[in-house]
């Protein structure tokens, strides 16, 4: 908005209000028109290394104030070298009291989570300040603020100014989207399932709010939330109850806010960064999937080195990338009739399978689709061509195969063809998916195949197929 207008003029504030509007119109029809299936881009490693560039944002912006340094603006990784290089100027009372701060906060939640630490911690170092004459020693304070409400009714900006508002509002309703949802699932109350359509309402209505009164527009604040729920909060009543203290104390308690340090706030907002970074989660993915740990470390790399927007775009990028990667690992695998039963179930030892002479049944375990519809191919006939002609019937178990697009058509057809060249009947079984079957009458492969070697189960296509010519046998779908 900088290269738009002027700081603090009046041209800026009608672009915040209307930054604010459009971005609340955008986040509440998302959620209205439930789209909250954007939050499931955002893999667990990939949410979690979104908190950590978070948490590590807030460290280094509540650094200087803990240290009773000047404020660093600019790069992340600028304001750390900078910080790093005045540790000299350390002032040592604004380091106690937000050490101090964070040790009270950090021993009550030990103890009980309803004990407020947090404000006990800050009227300590507020008390400090006035007592022993803190400011005269170099610690900064909040100082007092202006006594009043917000006042309704802020001027909107023009049609030319709403055009070039249009990709930034789309931009900073993704960030919020992200942002909304992966707080609501990193903070919500075991056994409980967010419903993030919800919350992209709420979201919405609240940056709508906020541009009646000349402000941002505003998002889910993973520091926030993590105070609410470590103090004990569960319902919006925490919420409303805050949104009053901070209506109280604007409009009659500003002189309330003089004596506070900046070190204690710094103190507070230190222990919610530490909690944000999910520890058990960190080493839970280490141990047990190490390659979507590299996902973490990349996306909190980004998070905290570019710009934010940059930061999720590429998180979305490398859960997307992820999930792709998975898709196209799958090969089609044979399976082995379970001894003494009807059951085909993929190799396992030590209880090996049985293998019909003469029968290839085989499983693909995903979708059907572009990114893997080559190997699901290639796979297929390499099955068949191992048999070296002694295999008759080819059964496709499809009961994990939900989707089937058109490159994925294609492929199975060749399959299709590859198998009946090579002497065999081929069959389906168990495609259960309302949207495969669909597929299969689209794309022509019912035809192809026979309506009459489609089958419920591998064990009914084996039986129809196995002992006697196809067309003189009794569809068993």
């Amino acid at each position: 908005m900088a290269l738009l207008a002027t700081a603090g003029s009046a041209h800026y504030l009608a672009l915040a209000t209307t930054l604010a509007l459009m971005v609340g119109l955008i986040v509440m029809l998302s959620g209205v028109f439930r789209l909250g299936w954007i939050a499931d881009l955002l893999s667990v490693p990939v949410t979690t290394g979104f908190l950590a560039g978070i948490a590590v944002h807030i460290i280094v912006s509540q650094l200087p104030g803990l240290l009773g340094l000047p404020a660093e603006s600019g790069e992340t990784v600028r304001r750390i070298g900078e910080i790093a290089g005045s540790l000299h100027l350390t002032n040592p009372w604004s380091l106690a009291l937000g050490l101090g701060v964070f040790a009270i906060v950090l021993f009550s939640e030990r103890i009980s989570a309803r004990i407020p630490g947090a404000l006990i911690g800050m009227v300590l170092a507020t008390a400090a300040v006035a007592v022993f004459g803190l400011k005269d020693r170099g610690v900064e304070v909040l100082g007092a603020l202006p006594n009043g409400l917000p006042r309704a009714g802020s001027p909107l900006a023009g049609l030319d100014d709403v055009q070039a508002l249009v990709p930034l509002a789309l931009l900073i309703a993704i960030v919020v989207m992200v942002q909304t949802a992966a707080t609501s699932r990193s903070f919500a109350p075991r056994g409980d399932a967010p419903d993030v359509n919800r919350d992209f309402v709420g979201v919405g209505a609240g940056s709508i709010a906020s541009s009646l009164f000349g402000a941002f527009a505003v998002n889910a604040s993973p520091p926030r939330t993590a105070i609410v729920s470590q103090s004990g909060g569960r319902s919006q009543l925490s919420g409303l109850i805050a949104a009053a203290i901070v209506l109280a104390l604007g409009a009659f308690g500003g002189g309330l806010l003089a004596d506070v340090p900046q070190a204690a706030l710094a103190g507070v907002l230190m222990f919610v960064a530490q909690h944000i970074l999910r520890w058990k989660v960190f080493a839970s993915v280490y141990r047990q999937a190490p390659v979507e740990f590299a996902l973490i470390l990349i996306t909190m790399a980004a998070i905290v080195v570019l710009p934010i927007e940059t930061g999720v775009a590429i998180g979305i990028g490398l859960s997307l990338l992820h999930g792709i990667w998975s898709a196209t690992r799958t090969l089609p695998i044979e399976l082995e009739q379970v001894p003494g039963t009807s059951v085909w179930w993929p190799p396992a030892k030590p209880s090996a399978g049985e293998q019909l002479p003469g029968v290839l049944v085989a499983a693909f375990q995903a979708p059907l689709s572009f990114v893997n519809a080559d190997r699901f191919k290639r796979g297929f006939c390499d099955l068949v061509d191992a048999g070296q002609g002694d295999v008759k019937l080819v059964v496709l178990e499809a009961s994990n195969i939900v989707e089937i697009d058109y490159t994925a058509a294609q492929a199975l057809i060749e399959t299709i063809t590859h198998c009946r060249n090579a002497g065999a009947i081929f069959a389906i079984a168990r495609m259960e998916s309302v949207r495969a079957q669909a597929a299969l009458a689209r794309f022509g492969i019912i035809d192809l195949v026979g309506p009459q070697r489609i089958f419920h189960s591998v064990d009914a296509a084996i039986r129809a197929l196995h002992s006697g010519p196809p067309e003189n046998q009794e569809s068993a779908s």
